[in-house]
């Protein structure tokens, strides 16, 4: 086992979280029962805002941010784990109130590992990482909600470049969904039509203030901007329809009114990844290895060291992502 290795460590700083590089040890980890050797990582939205500051998302310090990892058990004072079992965890907390991936070694709870799928790598299950399974938690609530059927209808999915938006795309394509993306990057079109997009809009048209209730479109929603394009997003949806919101990347505010709840019947699904139960995580899992296209899966993915981090942080803030980025915590 490495004596010393780099970890990406979250310091409050003159009252302000600060993240960046420490040497640390195994002896620096949390007490907690499994220790995981960490192949690799990834980066959402959330990390971005851990690293940048421009989140309050570390909530104790010192921590070693990073929401998801993978990797193989070496150590473990659990009976529900041995040495050599290959693992995978999102969220619980990671980067938030616990420590999490970007680093080589971690200590973890083991109520918070999953075995690896069977269908993925540990490089694919970090490209999927929490935001590609907080999109199969969204079209699996969406298709329980029983509004949307494939080959009637629009489901529309916003940041549709991004993590969430990419994996949705996929999965709903995949399922014969009819999917509309909404963007304000005019390069990524080409890709979100090879993820499966059937029309794409400018994301400008639902970021203006609009009506209480508006023409019937989307007969379901995934949504990771919220504020006034969730508001519109909800004034749009059919009779009976409803919208999984996962995200805020356009803001935390709400600025609706409750016409499209009380005269349409329409829903608003909240959907959190973070303390999700192991039953619904499985179910998400089983959904990405049955209908994830692995070649969309390659298209939007890319590798990056850990060294990155930093410039990977502003970038994903600032929307210059596309796709899925995996944080090789070696390099």
């Amino acid at each position: 086992m490495t004596d010393r290795f780099n970890a990406m460590v979250i310091d409050l700083v003159d009252g302000k979280p600060v993240a960046g590089f420490r040497e640390i040890t195994t002896a620096d980890l949390p007490d907690h029962d499994v220790l995981v050797e960490i192949a690799c990582s990834t980066v959402n939205y959330k990390d971005g805002l851990a690293i940048t500051s421009k989140g309050r998302i570390a909530r104790r310090t010192p921590l070693i941010a990073g929401l998801d990892l993978s990797g193989t058990v070496v150590e473990s004072r659990s009976p529900v784990w041995k040495a050599g079992d290959k693992v995978i965890v999102n969220g619980w907390g990671l980067s938030e109130t616990e420590s999490g991936g970007y680093t080589r070694y971690q200590r973890l709870k083991p109520e918070w590992l999953m075995p690896l799928p069977d269908a993925f790598s540990f490089e694919e299950t970090m490209a999927i990482g929490t935001a590609g399974y907080t999109a199969a938690l969204c079209v699996n609530v969406l298709e329980d909600w029983g509004m949307i059927s494939p080959g009637q209808g629009e489901v529309l999915v916003t940041g549709a470049a991004g993590g969430v938006g990419s994996v949705a795309i996929s999965l709903l394509a995949a399922k014969g969904y009819s999917v509309t993306a909404s963007t304000g990057r005019p390069e990524t079109h080409d890709y979100l039509r090879y993820l499966g997009a059937s029309n794409i809009i400018d994301r400008a048209t639902l970021s203006e203030k609009g009506g209480a209730l508006q023409k019937e479109r989307w007969t379901g929603a995934v949504d990771a901007v919220g504020s006034v394009t969730l508001a519109n997003i909800l004034a749009q949806t059919v009779y009976g329809g409803a919208v999984a919101a996962c995200g805020l990347a356009g803001g935390a505010d709400l600025p609706a009114t409750v016409m499209p709840h009380i005269l349409r019947a329409v829903t608003l699904i909240g959907i959190d990844s973070v303390m999700t139960a192991m039953p619904k995580r499985a179910r998400a899992w089983k959904t990405l290895a049955d209908h994830l296209d692995r070649t969309h899966l390659a298209k939007m993915t890319r590798i990056e060291p850990m060294s990155a981090l930093p410039q990977l942080a502003q970038d994903i803030v600032s929307g210059r992502i596309q796709g899925r980025v995996v944080v090789d915590v070696n390099r």
